[in-house]
Formats: C-alpha cells, structure tokens, sequence
C-alpha cells in the first residue's frame, strides 16, 4: 500500500520520534516535512492512503488521488478535509479524538498559574539581579493571588473542559460551565454565556471552531466579563476577535489573558495579541508534549490497522 505523509513536521522531529519506523509495516510510506498546498495533489496521486494534521484535502486534492481511500488524521479536528465529498468518493476519514486531554488541560493550568503568580517575572527580576539587591529576604514586585475560591468559566465542557473541572475543584475553585451539550455533572453549575462571563473570574475557553463559535469572544462577550477578570484559550484562536481582547486588556477592563492558539499560525507579524503587556502567548504547543505525540501516533497507527483490517475506527464521514 502507497502512504503519503503530508506534513510530518507539523507533528514529529526526527530528533525524538521514529515516526518511520512506526508505520513502515503498513505499506510503502513518502514523507513531506511541510505541506505545501500547491503540491498537495501531485504529492498524493498514487496514493492509497493519506496522513495528514493541517493539509487541506478538498474536492481537487480527493479527485487527483483515484486510489485514495483512507485519510488518517494525526488531529481532532478535521475541517481541513472535506467529509462530505469524501464520503462520496467512498474515503474513510478517521481522526484521533482525546489524545491530547491532559496535556491541553494542563497547559491550561500552567497559564493560569503564570497569570496568578508571576513565575516567569519573578525569576527575570532575580536572574538580573534585583534579590541580590533588595533589603527584604521577599519581594512584592508584581502581584500575586489565590486560585483557591475564584470562580473559573468554561466554555465548552468534552473532554479537556471536563479534565480542566477537575483540576479547578482540586484547587477549591468554584467552576461555572456553558456548553450546547446537555451535560450531567453536580460538582459544577452550569449556566448561560453571559452570567458566566459576568461571574467567573477567570473564563476558559473549550469550545471546537464552527462556524457558530467562531467570533464568539468579541467586544460585546469581554465588555460582559467581570472586571480585572483573566480569559484563556487554548482552543482554536479564531473563535476570538483578537483586536478586542487586546483592547480588554490594554483598557483594564480584564487583568490579563492567555493564548495557546492565534487565529493565524505561524503567528502574523501583525498579531494583535503580540506586544501586548499581561497578555501571555505560547506557539500551539499545549497538546505537544512528547507523551502526548506518542499517544496521538499509536492511535492513528491503530486506526490505520483497523482499517486495513475491515473494521474502520475513529470515523468522522
């Protein structure tokens, strides 16, 4: 069997994982690092399966590839692909759901914890010096709070809202939580956007991009925050209206925010996130630690299996 890899480098390094050696007993396989969507269908014409993370598959990409019939995605999401005419073309489409809960839900916490307790400025201030040169064995230099009794919102509550829940109750956080899937869970309260945005003092986002939720955080969502409240996303970045959080947070109205994701990655040189004081941005690299990966490779490598068996898993069309 022919197998391309579209965007390996998107995923792996060849510095910390064989991803070569993990799926070379499934058939022939041809490596790109990077995609390039003016290559994509030349790259996958004799392709009888595809592996992909980003590279867009649409209608000109599927009828370039006649022995395309399996697309396996090294993701959740797969809006980059189009289900619907895969399905036409008689293309399983199968994706790796939930690899990434507790690497994302983690993160999650590690910028809340930044945002509360100033590590990465503390340890700038002592590594130039200025503990040497105080007269108090502490410092007060950028303030500190409590998780413990804060209210935390989370928007959008699968999998990884669920896992940050839990995190937030062992904390001793009260959690608020709006989701469009009735849920059952006593331990939180689930409520509507708007009281939870004016109650929670910390909102974290959960929710998949749609065309429903993207835009969602707009003016009008952080003019209805709490004020001196923080916001996090670890989501997709355009479900946010960048230029009006960066407004929120330069007028005070939030204390600060935190974003894994931007709505366009690699981040533009225009980014309206980037520069600005107490908003923090890591490059997409919740769901990356190397556990994680490796996760995500031995579910795609089974879902692979799977179907070369018969009994496809994980299918999204």
């Amino acid at each position: 069997m022919k197998i391309v890899f579209t965007d390996s480098g998107t995923v792996f390094s060849a510095a910390d994982i064989d991803v070569a050696a993990y799926l070379a007993p499934f058939g022939e396989v041809t490596f790109y690092e990077d995609n390039d969507p003016a290559l994509t269908a030349e790259r996958i014409r004799d392709a009888d399966a595809v592996l992909c993370n980003k590279t867009v598959l649409g209608r000109a990409e599927m009828d370039a590839a006649p022995n395309l019939r399996y697309v396996g995605l090294f993701a959740t999401g797969y809006n980059n692909i189009d289900t619907a005419y895969a399905r036409e073309k008689g293309i399983d489409v199968c994706n790796a759901g939930e690899y990434s809960t507790m690497a994302v839900a983690q993160h999650t916490f590690a910028l809340m914890l930044e945002l509360c307790d100033k590590v990465g400025k503390y340890n700038a201030f002592v590594q130039e010096g200025g503990w040497k040169r105080s007269r108090f064995f502490s410092i007060f230099e950028y303030p500190t709070c409590e998780l413990y009794g804060k209210t935390l919102g989370i928007v959008g509550y699968g999998s990884i809202g669920s896992a940050v829940a839990n995190i937030a109750l062992a904390f001793g956080m009260r959690v608020l939580v709006y989701t469009r899937t009735p849920k059952k869970d006593d331990r939180v309260t689930f409520t509507d956007l708007r009281a939870l945005l004016a109650e929670a003092d910390f909102v974290s986002c959960h929710t998949p991009l749609t065309p429903e939720t993207a835009g969602l955080f707009d003016a009008d969502a952080f003019a209805g925050m709490k004020r001196g409240a923080y916001f996090i996303n670890t989501s997709r970045g355009g479900v946010v209206v960048e230029k009006a959080l960066a407004e929120a947070v330069r007028s005070g109205r939030l204390a600060g925010a935190a974003v894994d994701v931007v709505a366009q990655e690699p981040m533009a040189e225009d980014c309206p996130l980037c520069g600005v004081e107490n908003i923090l941005v890591t490059p997409h690299v919740a769901w990356a630690p190397l556990e994680t990966r490796l996760r995500l490779l031995n579910i795609v490598c089974s879902n692979l299996r799977a179907w070369m068996e018969g009994h496809p898993r994980n299918v999204v069309n």
